[in-house]
């Protein structure tokens, strides 16, 4: 099962090891150190990143999606509100 993430984007929901937000500074240095390995995928679209998504493949990627949603998505529950993004 395919995931949305924000701005027509998908993970494979299986995949999906972590949802965190990206406040704290252990998470930031993640962000960073995925940036900088090359395995971070940022699909915000420009807007301001609200959850981290970890892969067990190692891949670190960046939505403008709220954690709380994302947890409902990736639960199976449908989203109420799709363009949550504008936030």
């Amino acid at each position: 099962m395919m995931t949305n993430i924000g701005f027509g984007n998908l993970v494979a929901t299986h995949r999906v090891v972590a949802l965190v937000s990206p406040e704290s500074a252990p998470i930031k240095r993640l962000v960073q150190d995925a940036k900088d390995g090359g395995v971070a995928v940022d699909v915000t679209c420009g807007r301001k990143t609200r959850s981290v998504i970890i892969t067990d493949s190692g891949h670190v990627l960046l939505s403008a999606i709220q954690p709380e949603t994302m947890k409902r998505r990736l639960a199976g529950e449908e989203a109420r509100d799709e363009v949550e993004e504008d936030e």
